[in-house]
């Protein structure tokens, strides 16, 4: 049970963190262009996420038997299939975000929600009928919350249904694959391969200007440090923890918390519908921590 609750709030930090990038991400982006943001955020991530490995296990090993753990191939492996899916998936939203209104971005890309039980099922994981309602209840607040008053449907949409199946695939490469696996380590080796991947297609496609990079400096730091670095770190530690279907519900919150962000900080109004949106959402994340009965 503590181990539980372990992975939840760890992974209600990281919505939290979600959340609120995707207004630094907002913001961000006035100024670069998704790949250059891509791959400063990703480079930032790493530089913040390899010396906190050293420093977090200093007293439990030597440098030498530190700088060997990242040698281990499994550590590799999972990293670079985990990284994959997220650079597909970021890519995705990031070119669905051009033909589609923000908000019904957001309810698509969290569909994750539906097609991680999916993923789990076809890969022989079963799913209670508890965590089966949470699911479509998440999906109703989600709805109310995001796309609500919206009924166009453009290219843009099956961009971003594309979106939320690489997150669904790297929530469940995570789950099969990260084990015991180091979360920093595994974070670190997931951020090199999606900024390998982002350089050049920021050359092929963006014009990059130093002086407008250097401008975002703070919407890239939290996006690289906190958002890149510290969630996604979270993110790996609260689904060695939990299954995938209730990690998925947990990290649904992101819609949640960047509703409360533009209304905190942006100065955005919530309508009644959007409210009961937040409530659905956490009732159904909430009723998926409950114990089952035996």
């Amino acid at each position: 049970m503590k181990e539980k609750i372990r992975g939840s709030v760890s992974l209600l930090l990281a919505t939290v963190i979600w959340g609120f990038a995707f207004i630094a991400q907002s913001v961000g982006m006035d100024r670069i262009g998704p790949f250059t943001f891509q791959a400063v955020r990703c480079l930032l991530a790493i530089l913040f996420l390899a010396p906190c490995a050293f420093v977090l296990e200093c007293r439990q090993c030597t440098p030498v038997e530190s700088v060997k753990k990242w040698t281990d191939p499994a550590l590799w492996k999972t990293g670079i299939i985990c990284g994959g899916a997220l650079f597909i998936a970021a890519s995705l939203q990031q070119v669905g975000l051009v033909y589609t209104e923000a908000g019904k971005a957001g309810f698509i890309t969290a569909m994750y929600i539906v097609l991680v039980p999916v993923l789990g099922h076809l890969l022989g994981q079963k799913i209670s009928k508890v965590t089966v309602f949470s699911v479509g209840l998440a999906v109703v607040g989600l709805f109310l919350l995001s796309c609500v008053g919206v009924s166009r449907v453009n290219k843009g949409d099956l961009l971003l249904m594309g979106c939320a199946l690489a997150f669904a695939v790297q929530i469940t490469c995570i789950d099969r694959f990260a084990g015991k696996l180091d979360c920093i380590r595994l974070n670190c080796v997931q951020a090199l391969v999606v900024a390998v991947v982002s350089v050049p297609c920021m050359l092929l496609t963006e014009t990059v200007v130093p002086a407008d990079i250097l401008a975002c400096w703070g919407p890239l730091l939290f996006a690289g440090v906190l958002s890149m670095g510290l969630a996604y770190s979270m993110q790996i530690l609260g689904q060695q923890h939990l299954e995938s279907t209730t990690a998925s519900l947990i990290m649904s919150l992101e819609s949640v918390f960047a509703a409360l962000g533009g209304w905190w900080l942006l100065g955005e109004r919530m309508q009644s519908y959007e409210l009961l949106g937040c409530g659905l959402v956490f009732t159904a994340v909430i009723l998926s921590q409950l114990p089952n009965k035996k």
